[in-house]
């Protein structure tokens, strides 16, 4: 099978849902293309396929064809030394070859190269290193512009907003005139001068042919692919005020009463509607550059013995950063010197800071909160944790939940069916309205169904959802990866829990000290972990971890002997202690006294307990377990609380699986089961009729989260791409699961409501407008509000809190 490559294509020039669904098609008419997704929120187009025959260009010239293009940005090059035009022939060939760009011309004589290129597929650092990797030398530069496709996007919004301000200037007067004239608030003689309607013409010519020329182009582009979308509604509807009304300026057809405001103010409300359109649609993606924003622009290095500053970009795998306290860690790496503290809640949502020293990992983006560090960079560029993260959102965007193909199947014979209405009404007016009134009618009342029909809600309704909601958990460190996981996440009725590391700590805490009174807690304590010092026993570090959290100081043991599957013994301080099992004691004939009752007590408690004697007297208990997360009762009752089961899967022994379950008020524990086994019982719980969300760490689990109907990875830190489950929680936080399923409800309950919206808007106004109960003025300021409407509802994610 061929290898296969994806791009993420940056699309300009979408008006409505038709304009996705021709884009789809047009590029996987393409060779090679496998599949294309289009996002109208985004206005993105993700498209995987083989780049052995199909490349960015002939991409880029299907869609040009088709009426659209690519958002670019360009990149300016100062090259140091280029010595002959042979190195300029061969700098150019060498960026023109790079993957996403278009364009490359590099000038000799100023010695700069002008690249022209993607910004979803290639970056300016991308572009620089290329250049310097076949050995020329790229001078720095101030001012380079960090985030093209925004910029491209923002001209786009600036030349919408000139046209809109143009339309205002000319339509504004227009109708003040013309409604004037009809309420009788203008003399008789101004009125009715034969000069009026020729300067109701001046007015509407400019906005029907300037303001409105893109919708007659894209338009014709349309038609001309065999397509009709928005554009064409548009241009048809103003175009039939317009054209009727010099049609009787002309005296070509009987009447006096032109309609030179309805088609000026028709494409004016039609632009302002599309203005507040790209407003609304460029905050839906905010959460996204909020984390592209994170990243620090300048990074501190040592190169060569030198302190150098550079571009974030730059940074090499291997390099040697330094980071000072209130700075943002550039890149990913491992901590060399310094200690510290990181304040990661940016990335992973984690609201305490994490310590650093030699030996730990640092994250890109996060902020050094006290000391300076030296850390080696190990990820950079499109590998660090950030890069992953903003990839996984952006593809999580481009995807579709099965809920929008109802849209997108109604959108595809939407225009069409609309330009037949039109039609009918036309003719139904032409034949039944009153003499005389036959010809106005039947164009006013057909260019008001085209005017209020509204395919663009219809294709916002979903993909505008979807973004809002999946980058709000992003900024939570949820990490939704598609549209159909946010679909499935929604309709979860039972959660099952692995035990180890997701409910549990996955390491052993000492939770229980009894002593029979004739020692101090502490001084048991003391002894213990001074024998245990000296131990690497798992059982043995949880009782060290107790004493250094007390702040219990050791002592050194001497004679220290470990007795395998017994215990361990030494001499502290002058006395004999002897750290172990109930059974070794009993075999040393060491009798428990007044603690057999507490021993009892811990093991029906399912704790390991471990005994200490002194000088040949049994003199404590420590009851060690795997402790609960701090958050798992407050995760499981929040679950229950969503009317969801939860359950808990273990390989431990029913003992301990059920004293969990118990502690946790669970619906079902299964337990001593292998990772293979707990496949089988996922799809048991599935067969009677549960839709089930598997939660684990993603990497023993693996087939059991596959198999369930929505997997959830809890913990995975900064390895976010390795995690194969279609939700991924970044920290080992319990309440990121409640909160993940009611983020899925609350989006999905936004998609049915812009859905809802943009049906009953079409099905009740378009027999309205057919009827003649609506003006065209009225529709097309209906149908620009109504994409305002559903952008402004799927707005409402951004600041989404749970049980809010």
């Amino acid at each position: 099978m061929a290898d296969t490559k994806q791009y993420s294509l940056p699309i300009t020039g979408m008006t409505c849902a038709n304009c996705v669904s021709t884009v789809e098609r047009n590029l996987k008419k393409l060779p090679g293309v496998q599949s294309a997704q289009v996002n109208l929120s985004s206005e993105r187009a993700a498209v995987d396929f083989d780049p052995a025959q199909s490349s960015l260009q002939d991409m880029l010239a299907r869609l040009r064809r088709a009426g659209y293009d690519l958002a670019s940005g360009e990149a300016d090059l100062p090259i140091a030394e280029l010595h002959d035009p042979n190195d300029a022939l061969r700098l150019e060939k060498l960026l023109a070859d790079t993957d996403g760009v278009l364009d490359a011309q590099v000038n000799l004589s100023s010695g700069r190269a002008r690249v022209r290129y993607v910004p979803t597929i290639a970056s300016y650092a991308e572009l620089r290193r290329a250049a310097q990797a076949a050995g020329f030398e790229v001078l720095e530069q101030d001012g380079e512009v960090q985030d093209v496709e925004r910029a491209a996007r923002q001209r786009e919004a600036r030349h919408q907003a000139r046209l809109m301000w143009i339309g205002v200037l000319f339509s504004t007067p227009l109708f003040i005139l013309s409604m004037s004239r009809d309420f009788g608030l203008l003399p008789a003689s101004l009125a009715h001068a034969p000069w009026i309607e020729w300067l109701f013409f001046a007015l509407a010519t400019p906005v029907q042919f300037y303001v409105g020329l893109s919708y007659y182009i894209n338009g014709f582009k349309a038609l001309r692919n065999g397509e009709a979308n928005m554009d064409v509604l548009v241009a048809m509807g103003s175009s039939a005020a317009y054209f009727y009304s010099v049609a009787l300026l002309l005296g070509l057809l009987p009447g006096h009463h032109g309609y030179f405001e309805t088609s000026a103010l028709i494409i004016t409300l039609i632009r302002v509607g599309k203005y507040l359109e790209i407003g609304a649609k460029g905050r839906t993606g905010d959460s996204i550059r909020k984390l592209m924003d994170l990243r620090p622009k300048m990074a501190r290095v040592f190169r060569d013995g030198q302190e150098l500053e550079i571009p974030s970009a730059d940074v090499l795998v291997g390099d040697r950063v330094l980071v000072r306290p209130g700075e943002k860690f550039p890149v990913d790496g491992v901590v060399t010197e310094g200690r510290s503290a990181a304040d990661e809640s940016m990335i992973t949502g984690e609201s305490m800071p994490v310590s650093k020293a030699p030996g730990d990992t640092v994250i890109g983006a996060t902020l050094n909160k006290q000391g300076s560090l030296s850390f080696e960079a190990t990820k950079v560029g499109k590998a660090t944790a950030l890069a992953q993260i903003v990839r996984l959102v952006e593809d999580a965007q481009a995807s579709k939940p099965p809920i929008q193909k109802l849209g997108d199947r109604i959108s595809a014979v939407f225009v069409p069916v609309v330009i037949l209405i039109a039609m009918v009404t036309f003719v139904a007016w032409f034949f039944l309205a009153p003499h005389g009134e036959a010809w106005t009618r039947a164009i006013i009342n057909a260019a008001a169904v085209l005017l209020i029909a509204c395919p663009c809600a219809m294709g916002l309704a979903t993909p505008t959802a979807v973004m809002v909601g999946t980058g709000r958990g992003a900024e939570m460190g949820i990490l939704i990866k598609s549209g159909e996981a946010l679909e499935r996440a929604s309709g979860i009725s039972m959660v099952l829990l692995d035990k180890t590391g997701t409910v549990t700590r996955g390491q052993p805490a000492v939770t229980d000290l009894l002593t029979d009174g004739s020692l101090p807690e502490g001084e048991i304590l003391r002894l213990a972990a001074s024998v245990e010092d000296a131990s690497e026993h798992p059982l043995g570090e949880a009782i060290v971890a107790e004493a250094a959290a007390r702040q219990i100081a050791f002592a050194r043991p001497d004679g220290f002997q470990a007795v395998e599957g017994r215990g361990v013994f030494a001499e502290v301080d002058g006395r004999q202690v002897r750290i172990g099992s109930a059974r070794w004691m009993e075999e040393l004939g060491l009798d428990l006294g007044g603690l057999a009752a507490g021993l009892q007590h811990l093991q029906n408690e399912a704790k390991t307990v471990v005994l200490i004697a002194v000088d040949g007297q049994v003199r404590g208990l420590f009851g060690i377990a795997d402790t609960l997360k701090d958050d798992a009762r407050q995760a499981i009752e929040a679950l229950h609380h969503m009317g969801l089961k939860v359950g808990l899967l273990s390989g431990d022994n029913r003992t301990v699986a059920e004293a969990i379950g118990r502690q946790l008020a669970l619906d079902t524990v299964v337990a001593e089961v292998l990772p293979e086994q707990k496949v089988a019982e996922v799809q048991r719980l599935q067969e009677q009729g549960e839709v089930v969300a598997m939660v684990g760490d993603g990497i023993n689990d693996a087939p059991a989260l596959a198999q369930a109907n929505l997997g959830i990875a809890i913990g995975t830190g900064t390895d976010v791409a390795m995690a194969a489950a279609p939700v991924v929680l970044i920290t080992g936080d319990l309440m990121g699961v409640p909160r993940a399923i009611a983020l899925a409800r609350d989006t999905l309950k936004a998609i049915k409501q812009n859905l809802f919206w943009a049906f009953i808007y079409n099905i009740l106004l378009i027999p309205a407008a057919a009827i003649g109960l609506l003006s065209p003025i009225l529709a097309a300021a209906a149908m620009a509000l109504s994409d305002v409407f559903v952008i402004g509802n799927s707005l409402r994610l951004r600041a989404w809190r749970p049980g809010h």
